[in-house]
């Protein structure tokens, strides 16, 4: 079966933008029903993919953190080269790290980390995900289940230093988070199975925002594809125009 390769988007709908930031192992997939919802309430939406992303899991561990990042500061330049003066970031896990990063080195007009991961505790739960994804995707390519089993293994023995990147990203982020001085809407899913989720207790207690608030959803982790992502929404727009924007 030929897999379909996912694109980043830009929905462009008026002079207020949110750059939208997928998970690890995601794409902008993850996120492409809130940008739609947000382009119908006048706001442009931009979502990139990271390298390796969006691909088979072998191009992934060819993929480190600083190229994520780097990914990431390519999609905020994308929007001031539009002409966005005013950008918020809002990102899904590893998305809403590497949001919160964005936060405290660049000027953002609010950040919405959902599902941020601020504490490496449980190194499984990240490589479970991987695996589930790279078990999935060689599903998905029609491969048997003892081939995907080796392939499957030989990419975990393979990952190591990725995930290792991304434990030193997580920490990196979570000293520096007193920092962040944006208004910040924090968003937790009650029943994550991928994060401890006394991460969304720690960048609410720690970010300097004058303007915060932190709401937990009867959700999982992917929460922006799950059955509270109308409620979501929502609640993103509201906060978005309690903004005090220029335009």
């Amino acid at each position: 079966m030929k897999i379909k390769k996912p694109e980043p988007f830009t929905f462009e709908a008026g002079p207020r933008a949110v750059l939208l930031l997928h998970g690890f192992t995601g794409n902008s997939a993850d996120v492409r029903m809130l940008g739609r919802f947000l382009e119908r309430k006048g706001y442009t939406s931009h979502a990139p993919i990271y390298r390796g992303h969006g691909l088979p899991p072998e191009e992934l561990t060819k993929a480190n953190a600083k190229q994520w990042w780097e990914d990431v500061l390519q999609a905020y330049a994308h929007l001031e080269e539009l002409g966005y003066k005013e950008i918020a970031v809002a990102g899904l896990s590893l998305g809403g790290v590497l949001g919160l990063r964005l936060a405290y080195s660049k000027k953002v007009k609010a950040v919405i980390p959902m599902c941020a991961p601020m504490f490496f505790d449980n190194k499984t739960q990240l490589t479970k995900g991987f695996r589930f994804f790279a078990k999935e995707y060689k599903e998905l390519e029609g491969k048997d289940d003892a081939t995907i089993k080796q392939e499957v293994e030989q990419l975990m023995e393979k990952s190591s230093g990725m995930f290792q990147e991304i434990a030193d990203l997580i920490t990196d982020v979570k000293s520096n988070v007193e920092m962040i001085y944006a208004p910040a809407m924090v968003v937790q899913a009650k029943n994550d199975e991928m994060i401890n989720t006394d991460s969304a207790n720690y960048i609410y207690e720690n970010i300097q925002s004058d303007e915060k608030s932190i709401k937990w959803y009867d959700a999982t982790h992917v929460i922006t594809l799950g059955d509270k992502k109308e409620e979501l929404h929502e609640d993103i727009y509201a906060f978005l125009e309690s903004l005090d924007w220029e335009q």
